[in-house]
């Protein structure tokens, strides 16, 4: 089972390079244009707020329906505030972060019959921990048509050797958000101010990785750094459930420490035993472990859901290890 929409038999997705988990999508022999990626992921279509009205035909105060115009489906039910951002819209305002007419979308698609839309956008440049060991840069925009989340910007850096997805945040955000509001579009077209966030802190972002690389994990800084992203349970109200996460955590921790120790690329010269290497220990372990028992929800957590959160908190936690 998967979550993407399906429009004449086909996924609405598309995708270049490793063929999905789920074998859905349309196929591209190259990265996309805007243009490109928007009809091979079947999301030229639009979204409108339309009123909703009581069965005495009164208008029902502060309350629409977002509707697919190419279907009628209702995506969502909205206040008077909302503002629809379009797929179109989207995919113009990315073009001007990350270049117009470039030929630089890996993959986008549509989510629970389009409530939810997403582009991922590979940026210019790359982070080069060692030579051998590759990060290189993405940015992922989600919108959603049912009201239930912000435009959302997220950095996604994906360590080459072994495919991860990083969960990067923007300072203390998770990510750049943008509301639905009136002034969604203007916010939007605020592009110097957003580009001059991505770049600077991608620029610490490499600085932050090499700095992972320089520090060498000792048996209790292993320790202490594994509890802290996969602790103990402490409530015990209810002892079926309290012994069944502490042989989660346990398990997590183990898998863990195997990935930090065999991980792919994690014995290459001079990643081996360090910190940057328990981190994509932590990160191969959700990405290629955890989420492969469960594909239906496998893209839907690596950036969006619980996988994405934990990945986010293994950063922020290698990040304070440095600056202890």
């Amino acid at each position: 089972m998967h979550n993407l929409e399906i429009i004449n038999g086909e996924a609405s997705m598309f995708y270049c390079g490793e063929k999905p988990w789920h074998g859905l999508g349309t196929e591209l022999e190259k990265p996309a244009t805007s243009k490109e990626a928007i009809e091979a992921a079947k999301l030229n279509w639009t979204v409108e707020k339309q009123q909703l009205y009581l069965p005495n035909q009164e208008p029902a105060h502060n309350t629409f329906a977002t509707v697919r115009t190419d279907n009628n489906k209702i995506l969502g039910i909205v206040g008077s505030c909302y503002t629809c951002l379009q797929n179109a819209e989207a995919f113009e305002f990315f073009d001007s972060i990350v270049g117009r007419d470039a030929a630089i979308y890996h993959t986008a698609g549509a989510l629970l019959e389009g409530k939810v839309v997403w582009i991922l956008a590979k940026l210019p440049g790359e982070i080069r921990v060692t030579n051998d060991d590759i990060t290189e840069k993405y940015l992922l925009l989600s919108n959603s048509h049912d009201g239930s989340s912000a435009v959302q910007i997220k950095f996604t850096p994906i360590r080459v050797v072994c495919n991860n997805t990083l969960t990067i945040a923007f300072a203390d955000q998770q990510y750049l958000s943008v509301y639905h509001q009136k002034d969604i579009k203007a916010r939007l077209n605020d592009v110097p101010k957003i580009l001059n966030i991505v770049n600077k802190r991608y620029s610490e972002i490499e600085e932050s990785f090499k700095e992972l690389l320089r520090i060498q994990m000792t048996d209790i800084t292993l320790k202490k750094y594994l509890e802290d992203i996969f602790p103990d349970p402490v409530n015990r109200k209810d002892e079926k459930l309290f012994e069944y996460q502490l042989e989660k955590a346990k398990a997590n921790r183990e898998w863990a420490k195997y990935f930090f120790e065999n991980g792919v690329g994690n014995n290459l010269s001079g990643v081996k035993g360090s910190l940057w290497a328990v981190y994509n220990g932590v990160t191969e372990l959700i990405d290629h472990k955890i989420t492969k028992q469960s594909k239906d929800r496998k893209l839907n957590t690596i950036w969006f859901g619980d996988g994405a959160v934990l990945k986010g908190k293994a950063y922020k936690a290698a990040v304070e290890m440095v600056i202890k």
